[in-house]
């Protein structure tokens, strides 16, 4: 099914954008009719992932950006402004997830302050560069990727502090931009299929047993949620957290299991 083009002549820039929920969200938006600019640390993955879109007709472009360096952001979002001639959407997706040491007394400062500052910080730093075009554009939208980890505890102390702190952030945003025109909402998944998943089939295996819909997630349905919080078709919705989570937060699956053996086997 082709897409509508709820997008035609939007600028939009993702973060995170190389690959797994970043590069289908980009895929989306750009199917939908967008100019998209992607935008990644790993500057030779990124524009393979932009060649990729463009291989299929589709309006990308690509440009390394390390969300933590303040001076690297402001440039990406003016070099889109500049590609573009507006920036209508941003979407941020860049994220860090440091493994958990076995005790959460042995947790590094340095490892805590890193995953804060890409996760929580990049978003920051993004939405700040972006909202004076946004509002400019007179069609503005932000879209930040949370996780479930905020709401609840899947573990990884600092990736989930980050990650409820952007929810914090998307309400506080939304009030004040609000008056100005632009939306800020925040999507919350459960776990995805991703590259950070490979050669881990098994526990994706295990995993989709907790799902009441009987699987783990993929970037589209991400990407899929993400176009509909940036769209007109979401007009009257700001600052507000849309889980996409296959009903896992909602759903004590392993305590109905319990109960009810073999219910819904």
């Amino acid at each position: 099914m082709t897409p509508t083009q709820r997008f035609e002549g939007h600028g939009v820039l993702v973060t995170g954008a190389a690959r797994g929920i970043g590069a289908a969200t980009a895929r989306r938006l750009a199917e939908e009719g967008a100019r998209v600019l992607l935008t990644d640390r790993d500057a030779a993955v990124v524009e393979r992932t932009a060649a990729g879109l463009r291989g299929r007709g589709l309006d990308a472009r690509a440009l390394a950006c390390d969300v933590a360096d303040r001076a690297a952001v402001e440039a990406v979002v003016a070099h889109a402004v500049e590609e573009f001639g507006s920036l209508d959407v941003l979407v941020n997706c860049a994220a860090r997830c440091t493994p958990e040491t076995p005790l959460f007394e042995d947790d590094s400062d340095d490892e805590w302050a890193r995953d804060l500052d890409i996760t929580l910080g990049g978003p920051y730093r993004c939405s700040r560069a972006a909202l004076p075009h946004l509002v400019a554009s007179g069609r503005g939208a932000i879209v930040t990727i949370g996780s479930v980890n905020g709401l609840q505890d899947f573990g990884n102390h600092a990736y989930s502090a980050a990650k409820a702190g952007l929810a914090s952030l998307t309400r506080t945003l939304a009030g004040h931009a609000g008056p100005r025109g632009v939306r800020v909402n925040l999507v919350a998944p459960g776990t995805v299929r991703t590259s950070a998943w490979d050669g881990r089939e098994d526990e994706l295996s295990e995993l989709r047993r907790l799902y009441p819909l009987g699987r783990v997630g993929e970037a589209e349905d991400v990407a899929a949620a993400v176009a509909f919080l940036a769209s007109r078709d979401a007009a009257w919705i700001t600052g507000t957290t849309l889980v996409v989570d296959g009903g896992l937060t909602a759903v004590n699956t392993g305590f109905h299991t319990a109960v009810h053996p073999g219910r819904g086997a």
